[in-house]
């Protein structure tokens, strides 16, 4: 425990699935916590649930698509904990959809949730990093943002596009000692999984990973941890491939 004691960390998506199991593990090592989503109810049982037992977090609503929220995030974090050292970039939404037949609707919804998302959470906390001369950016992508599926194109086009952008957000950042990389998860067993995925496509998938399970949101926790804690202190612009070794074949 205390591997990333005395940090704040805000985190996007917290409410289920990966996003609540790496809040509640950075919690649980020692970092004062803010937990963010568009599910309101559900983030702030989660909230309360780290609370009783002990954990010092709070809650607060955000649309990571909206500019004034993020504002308003970080605004309140830096009062309430004067600092932030971690930003997770978890928040993410998943459709099935090919390149032929995707909306324009649906496309642009999907870029705004997961690749504007991620802009802004860089835009929004980097200054305040900058200023603190430390900090750890730590955006999750995806395997698919370095493979191809044959599916999901606005998906793995923003999940390429979160690749790129860790890159470029790292070297700019480095001068101040800031840290920006990229998580890419394999097929993990999450509550959005079970709702998109087919149980034989999810086989399918368990024969072409080499550790033939699924992963879990722990596994994805803990590579966050890694990279939010000081023993990542000289990683940035890199890609940490938690995968099962799904993408070494």
């Amino acid at each position: 425990m205390g591997r990333v004691s005395g940090k704040v960390a805000l985190v996007t998506g917290a409410a289920r699935g990966q996003g609540e199991a790496e809040a509640a593990l950075l919690a649980h090592e020692g970092a004062h916590v803010c937990l963010t989503d568009v599910l309101s109810d559900e983030g702030q049982a989660v909230a309360k649930r780290l609370q009783t037992i002990g954990h010092d977090v709070l809650f607060e609503s955000l649309d990571v698509r909206q500019e004034g929220q993020w504002d308003h995030v970080v605004r309140h974090i830096v009062e309430r904990w004067g600092r932030l050292d971690i930003l997770v970039n978890n928040a993410g939404i998943f459709s099935h959809e090919g390149v032929l037949d995707s909306s324009l609707a649906l496309w642009h919804d999907i870029l705004e949730v997961n690749q504007t998302g991620v802009f802004l959470g860089i835009k929004t906390v980097a200054p305040v990093m900058m200023q603190q001369r430390s900090g750890s950016i730590i955006n999750i992508s995806s395997i698919y943002g370095l493979v191809g599926s044959g599916s999901a194109a606005a998906y793995q086009a923003t999940k390429g596009a979160i690749r790129l952008l860790t890159k470029t957000a790292a070297i700019e950042l480095a001068p101040f000692s800031v840290r920006v990389n990229s998580v890419h998860p394999g097929v993990i067993d999450t509550e959005m999984l079970r709702r998109t995925k087919a149980e034989g496509r999810l086989a399918a998938v368990n024969r072409l990973t080499a550790l033939p399970r699924l992963g879990t949101a722990q596994d994805v926790a803990y590579g966050v941890l890694y990279l939010a804690s000081e023993e990542a202190a000289f990683v940035t612009g890199s890609e940490l491939i938690i995968d099962g070794g799904y993408t070494a074949r």
